[in-house]
């Protein structure tokens, strides 16, 4: 008996002992001092949820401000939407940079990241509005000011990354054409979304989809099983599991040599948006991979799509311009786990080993991918 509560008592200060072990690690790991911009147009609670699991990796690695040595808040440290206290007033202010900044902007800082650019609209704003695919535009969309900011940072040679929708509505066709012939690709106009189940009684489930549907079919929406959903303008294309997927879920692929130098998962499962672009002459990190049946991939075909397409792409000349065709920074993680080094190696509480456990994302792939993204590029700058 003596025995064993020695053995449990020597467990339980292990277990104690870890996270400050793991604390202890993290405040004396070297710092790096890098000055980042990040856009953020969309937030519409409090959490920031879709930029804080950037900040996450930020504060993690120990990304800091040169100014004052400072890690980055994801509260405060972005330009784009703020809503303010209490969120229940529904009120909100924003930090734009002017065109007077950009020059100063570009040259103070090393690097961009554009995480969400779609903005805030009435439906996601003032929550009593019926779900629609539009509403009225409250704040949003890639502009003038931010492609005159991917112009000049690039031609100082700096880190670029944009993510998903930085091309689509609610951008302009004439700020999203001059963007992307400033980072070689070609957008196709399609977006889509794996959803668990296409049943129109799901909770979040967006209804407009089915009267999109009927509109273009002239038949009822009649899909109940899981599968993605792609779009463009008033086009839709349903894919579901089981007629038209071997596998619901979509997947990003990389091959063996970029899963080295970044650190990430030959395969992970990805549920959430995405959008389908031409790399032309760019590189291509990883790629989607959808399991399409025959029947899929005339679908897709008759739509000149394919069942696999871009996921991350970087330049292939300056090598520091990146796009991310889904919405990678929307990961929910909890932000105080950030203090602790070593922590994504708890596996079987933060993830599992299922191919489908789409917590596999952010520790797998999107942590690896940005840190070593952000990595690679502090070296060079200190090789100088």
């Amino acid at each position: 008996m003596k025995k064993t509560l020695l053995i449990l008592g020597a467990i339980l200060v292990v277990i104690l002992a870890l996270p400050i072990i793991n604390l202890v690690q993290w405040t004396f790991q070297p710092k790096k001092a890098m000055d980042i911009i990040l856009v953020d147009k969309t937030v519409v609670t409090l959490e920031r949820e879709h930029h804080k699991s950037f900040n996450w990796i930020l504060n993690n690695e120990r990304f800091v401000k040169k100014e004052n040595n400072k890690s980055y808040s994801y509260k405060k440290d972005y330009y784009g939407f703020f809503p303010l206290h209490p969120l229940r007033e529904m009120k909100w202010e924003k930090n734009d940079y002017r065109l007077a900044d950009l020059i100063n902007l570009a040259t103070k800082n090393d690097a961009v990241y554009f995480a969400d650019t779609y903005g805030v609209f009435a439906n996601d704003w003032y929550r009593a509005y019926t779900k629609s695919r539009r509403s009225r535009k409250i704040y949003g969309g890639l502009n003038g000011n931010d492609f005159l900011l991917i112009k000049e940072m690039k031609e100082r040679n700096k880190l670029i990354i944009l993510e998903y929708n930085s091309l689509d509505y609610p951008t302009t066709q004439f700020e999203s054409f001059r963007t992307q012939e400033k980072l070689g690709i070609t957008f196709s106009g399609w977006t889509g979304k794996y959803f668990s189940s296409l049943d129109t009684t799901s909770q979040d489930f967006p209804v407009w989809m089915t009267g999109l549907y009927r509109k273009e079919y002239n038949k009822p929406w009649t899909f109940t099983r899981p599968g993605i959903v792609f779009l463009k303008d008033k086009d839709i294309i349903v894919l579901e599991e089981g007629i038209h997927l071997k596998n619901s879920m979509p997947h990003i692929i990389t091959d063996e040599a970029n899963s080295s130098r970044y650190g990430v998962a030959g395969s992970v499962a990805f549920d959430e948006w995405f959008d389908i672009i031409d790399p032309l002459q760019n590189r291509t990190i990883s790629k989607f991979k959808i399991e399409t049946t025959r029947l899929g991939d005339t679908l897709l075909a008759g739509n000149d799509l394919k069942s696999e397409f871009p996921a991350v792409i970087q330049d292939s000349v300056s090598q520091k311009i990146y796009y991310f065709s889904g919405d990678f920074a929307n990961s929910n993680v909890p932000y105080w786990t950030s203090r602790f080094k070593g922590v994504g190696k708890l596996k079987g509480i933060l993830y599992s080993d299922r191919p489908d456990d789409t917590r596999r994302f952010f520790w797998l792939y999107y942590k690896p991918l940005i840190d070593g993204i952000f990595t690679e590029y502090y070296d060079s700058m200190n090789k100088k």
